[in-house]
């Protein structure tokens, strides 16, 4: 089977679907792997590191995807990029494929076979193709950096001869991977970590890490692969109540909040904002998603009421080399499950292959994507 990799054309974007050592074990596997002249420049991988261990590099984009078997990427395909592969091929990627309807149409037209990264199901044995943890998990480690960059004070509690500098304050909306890294950051580096979450069970996680977990006592929180699918509006006042005195003592706010297949939930409002400290900072995690903040602004850092908010879209490329790692290695885990050097192995009940395979043989297949685009028909 022949791969294919191309660079990342979304802006702003570091990263890259394989990395050279992953490419090595592919090559090893029996696949080809072509690689667009370019791709991993990005993320600290030159063309002749490919090379040396067995990669083909394509100057033409073109030539290559009319003869590829499977594309891996890391963001969902442009139009103009599904419209360059054959017929018949497939695609491995994130795809998010209920927020982009015309793709997954073009997607269904032309025969190919999508599976989605975001889609892999979160159960035990899939852990090594999960890269939403994995890409979560570095983005959450970043947010604190950028959050402790921006602010106008230290982290920890330091005792001088000049006086004592008394802690920072950090609160975290979201307990999952993202929020619990950032907890885990944030104590290292000596804040003071307060955490709230739709979910009780992630109490102890956080207690664990040495946060404080700001427990909401009200029903109507429902879950599903780890994620919150509906909070009810008694749920959102009480937390709300709780949380507007945490925030004004905040000196920095991390929101890491998605609901699957919805708006991210607005958590922070401008009034909220209003009441923290001059020079605090607020880093939004949701900004993709919509925001958590009322005053974000997507891909932006901006003050507002003396309040720095960073609205950073795409945290784990800010670490590329780590992140393109990883993820290499989550795809390519994805794809040995998957196929061997010869096919797709095309277990279509499996578990794995039934929860990521979003279009197959010219027809939308994944049930959750159709129930959510049969919604905004």
């Amino acid at each position: 089977m022949k791969l294919a990799v191309i660079k990342e054309t979304k802006v702003p974007e570091r990263r890259v679907a394989l990395s050279p050592d992953v490419v090595k074990l592919l090559t090893r596997s029996g696949f080809t792997c072509g690689i667009e002249s370019g791709a991993g420049e990005a993320s600290g991988f030159y063309d002749s590191a490919y090379e040396q261990v067995g990669g083909l590099i394509f100057p033409d984009k073109a030539a290559m995807l009319a003869d590829t078997d499977v594309l891996l990427k890391v963001n969902a395909p442009t139009i103009e990029e599904v419209e360059l592969l054959r017929e018949g091929s497939a695609l491995i990627s994130f795809l998010y494929a209920y927020t982009v309807p015309e793709l997954v149409d073009l997607l269904v037209r032309r025969n190919i076979s999508a599976f989605a990264m975001d889609a892999v199901p979160r159960i035990s044995r899939a852990q090594k193709m999960d890269a939403l943890s994995s890409q979560a998990n570095l983005g959450g480690y970043k947010a604190v950096l950028l959050a402790a960059n921006a602010l106008g004070k230290l982290f920890p509690l330091m005792m001088t001869a000049a006086g004592t500098i008394t802690p920072a304050r950090v609160l975290i909306f979201g307990a999952g991977v993202a929020g619990l890294q950032a907890v885990a950051t944030a104590k290292r580096l000596g804040a003071v970590v307060e955490v709230t979450d739709v979910r009780p069970e992630t109490k102890e996680q956080v207690e664990s890490l040495g946060g404080r977990f700001l427990e909401v006592q009200a029903e109507g929180v429902q879950t599903e692969g780890g994620y919150a699918r509906e909070v009810s509006a008694e749920y959102l006042q009480k937390q709300k109540e709780l949380i507007s005195k945490h925030i004004a003592e905040a000196d920095i706010v991390i929101t890491t909040a998605l609901v699957i297949g919805k708006k991210a939930p607005l958590l922070v409002t401008e009034e909220m904002v209003q009441s923290m400290k001059p020079g605090s900072v607020i880093v939004d995690m949701a900004v993709e998603s919509g925001g958590n903040c009322a005053l974000s602004e997507f891909n932006q850092t901006v003050v507002k009421h003396g309040v720095t908010i960073v609205g950073e879209a795409n945290l784990p490329a800010l670490v590329p080399v780590n992140a393109s790692e990883l993820y290499a290695k989550n795809i390519s885990t994805l794809l040995l499950h998957l196929a061997d050097k010869d096919d797709f192995k095309w277990e279509l009940e499996e578990e794995i292959t039934k929860g990521s395979l979003i279009t197959y043989q010219g027809q939308l297949v994944h049930q959750f994507t159709k129930d959510i685009l049969a919604k905004t028909v």
